[in-house]
C-alpha cells in the first residue's frame, strides 16, 4: 500500500513556520522549486520543510568566512536528536511537524550533517567507493527523506532505487560543476579514474588540464551517472501516484543537465550545464504525460477487467 497524506490543522505558530520555509525553497531551490509545485499542498509544505533543512546545511558547510562551522552542524546533530534550541530557529516547528507526520528516520538527517561536515576538510577521493560514500551522504539521504513524503511503499528495493536516485543527481551536480568546485579549491573526481584518463589531481585545481583529455573522462562519468539512473528508473511506480509527476519532474530535469554536460563535453567546463526555462517546462510537461498516460491506462484495464 502506498502512504497517503496526512491532513491535520495547522496553528498558527505551524503555519508561520511552514510559509517560512516555503518562502527559502522558492528563493533558493531553482530546479527543485519547479517540481515541488506540483505536489499536493500538505506533501508540498513537507518538501519545502524539508528542504530548508538541507539549505541550512549546505550554506553552513559553504561559509568559508565563518570559523565555528563545525560547531553549528554539531548543534543542529543535537538538535536532531532532541535537544530544544537555545534560540528561535523559524523553520524547526515545520521540520519536526514534518519528520512526525510522515514517519521519516532521522538518521537521514544526521546521515546528511556527516556529508556536509566532509566538505569542511580538504576534499581528495582516492576511489570511487569513496565518492559513492560521500555522494550516499549528501544527495542519497535527500532522497530517502523524500520518499517518506511521497508517499512510497515501505521495501527495500525502494530505498535501494532512492540511494542509486541520489547518487545520480549528485554525480550530475559533481560533473556541472568541476571547474567552480577548482576554482574553491575542491576537486571530488577519484584519484582512480582521472589516472585512466591520465589526468591528475593538480592540473584540476591549477586549470591546466588538457581538454582531449577531459573529453573522455567526462564522457567516462556521465555514463556512469547514467547508469545509475537506470537503476532507479523505476523508482515512481513504488511512490503514491499524486507524487509521481513531482519526481518524475525532477528526475527529467536532473537527467536534462547530464545529456547537456554530454553534449558540451569539454565545453561544460567554462560553459556551466544549465536547462533553459523552456527546458524546465518541457521537463515538466514529460512528468505530466507519463503519469496521466499510466492513469489512462490503469483506468482503461479495471473498466475492462
Amino acid at each position: 500500500m502506498f502512504n497517503s497524506a496526512p491532513h491535520s490543522p495547522l496553528g498558527p505558530a505551524l503555519r508561520d513556520s511552514y510559509a517560512w520555509c516555503c518562502k527559502i525553497t522558492r528563493q533558493r531551490a531553482r530546479n527543485f522549486y519547479f517540481a515541488i509545485r506540483l505536489l499536493p499542498r500538505p506533501r508540498r509544505q513537507a518538501m519545502c520543510a524539508v528542504y530548508a533543512f538541507f539549505r541550512e546545511c549546505d550554506d553552513i558547510s559553504d561559509a568559508k568566512n565563518v570559523c565555528n562551522r563545525q560547531e553549528r552542524l554539531q548543534y543542529w546533530q543535537r538538535i536532531i536528536e532532541g535537544e530544544e534550541p537555545s534560540t528561535f530557529m523559524p523553520g524547526l516547528l515545520a521540520l519536526r511537524h514534518t519528520v512526525a507526520l510522515y514517519k521519516i528516520e532521522p538518521r537521514y538527517f544526521l546521515e546528511l550533517i556527516e556529508g556536509t561536515m566532509m566538505d569542511l576538510q580538504e576534499i581528495h577521493f582516492q576511489t570511487f567507493e569513496q565518492l559513492y560514500k560521500y555522494c550516499y551522504h549528501v544527495a542519497s539521504t535527500v532522497g530517502l527523506v523524500c520518499i517518506s513524503i511521497f508517499g512510497a511503499k515501505d521495501d527495500p528495493r525502494v530505498r535501494q532505487m532512492a540511494e542509486f536516485h541520489g547518487v545520480a543527481f549528485q554525480l550530475t551536480n559533481i560533473l556541472r560543476d568541476i571547474d567552480q568546485d577548482a576554482r574553491e579549491g575542491r576537486v571530488y573526481l577519484p584519484d582512480e579514474i582521472l589516472a585512466q584518463f591520465q589526468i591528475t589531481r593538480q592540473s584540476i585545481l591549477n586549470r591546466t588540464y588538457n581538454p582531449s583529455k577531459m573529453a573522455p573522462l567526462i564522457a567516462h562519468l556521465a555514463q556512469i551517472a547514467e547508469s545509475y539512473y537506470q537503476r532507479s528508473r523505476d523508482l515512481p511506480l513504488y511512490i503514491a501516484p499524486p507524487s509521481r509527476t513531482c519526481l518524475r519532474a525532477m528526475t527529467n530535469i536532473y537527467h536534462g543537465i547530464l545529456k547537456k554536460i554530454e553534449r558540451l563535453g569539454p565545453q561544460s567546463l567554462q560553459q556551466k550545464a544549465r536547462l533553459s526555462l523552456w527546458e524546465k517546462l518541457r521537463a515538466i510537461a514529460a512528468a505530466y504525460l507519463v503519469t496521466w498516460g499510466e492513469f489512462l491506462r490503469q483506468l482503461f484495464t479495471n473498466r475492462h477487467a
